[in-house]
């Protein structure tokens, strides 16, 4: 007996391609990995839009990694009316005035090393382990940094897909 996709899967699947194509940018502003994501259609389930997802973020290049990167706000400045942003960053939201400052220089340190923001996926961290995760990764070494933020838009996309599909997000 085979299953059939829910429901957020099934409306994502029949979504005429500019509205899917939109709110695949609402999940990762990397047009190789939308347009991957795309090709895919129609998915069985979840799982293999998740996988689809994850072969794509494994296959761009460092210029599509950094057209993700744009697409994500700096921690503890989400963009006013973003709600995924604003929920991902929700462990920033009550923090002390020292550590938004603290996080502001970071984030603008970590800016001028790597030209690109600091991303991490935030959902679930306190405001301590985000500023701890900036200072960690700070000294790491470009290519090294590089593929720790191919992860973590990994990790991003998976849950900003689920949230799609569960209908969580729906447009």
């Amino acid at each position: 007996m085979t299953s059939s996709p829910a429901p957020g899967l099934s409306r994502f699947n029949t979504l005429r391609e500019s509205a899917a194509r939109a709110e695949l940018r609402a999940v990762c502003a990397s047009e190789v990995w939308v347009g991957a994501l795309l090709a895919g259609r129609p998915y069985a389930t979840a799982g293999d839009l998740l996988a689809a997802s994850d072969a794509a973020v494994a296959g761009l290049t460092a210029a599509d990694l950094a057209e993700a990167m744009a697409g994500h706000p700096p921690i503890g400045r989400p963009r006013p009316g973003d709600p995924a942003s604003a929920r991902e960053q929700r462990g920033m939201a009550g923090a002390p005035e020292g550590l938004r400052a603290e996080m502001l220089e970071l984030n603008l340190a970590y800016q001028e090393r790597f030209g690109h923001v600091f991303l991490v996926c935030a959902t679930g961290k306190t405001a301590e382990q985000m500023r701890d995760a900036v200072r960690e990764r700070i000294g790491n070494p470009p290519g090294e940094e590089r593929e720790i933020v191919r992860t973590e838009l990994g990790k991003i996309n998976r849950l900003r897909l689920t949230r799609l599909v569960e209908g969580s997000d729906a447009a």
